[in-house]
């Protein structure tokens, strides 16, 4: 069996590349920034909140549940999400780390 191509890269750059995807759709994005402003809150608020249908918000919270950005509880038939702080912190020092990189003087073109 040939080699999977993210085996030829740290766990650092995979880790990057994974938590790049929680921004790479604008809903991730207002999902995140409505998550923040209000705490928690279940699928339903995020339809009337952001404008999308119920099952593209509930692809998106899918996506960031996978990435272990957010968490789920349930309550009675609805689900209430929140950002996970530890796995938030995390990401935050991974990507910070990431973004310290200085560029070098030298000139390139």
């Amino acid at each position: 069996m040939g080699l999977i191509k993210t085996e030829k890269f740290t766990d650092t750059q995979n880790q990057i590349a994974l938590l790049a995807k929680a921004f790479g759709h604008p809903a991730r994005v207002a999902i995140i920034q409505h998550l923040f402003k209000i705490k928690a809150c279940v699928c339903g608020d995020l339809v009337e909140e952001i404008g999308l249908a119920q099952p593209t918000i509930s692809q998106h919270l899918k996506e960031l549940k996978n990435l272990n950005l957010i968490q789920g509880t349930i309550e009675g038939t609805s689900v209430c999400y929140c950002i996970h702080k530890e796995n938030w912190i995390k990401m935050k020092n991974i990507l910070n780390n990431f973004f310290d990189n200085e560029l070098n003087n030298n000139s390139c073109c």
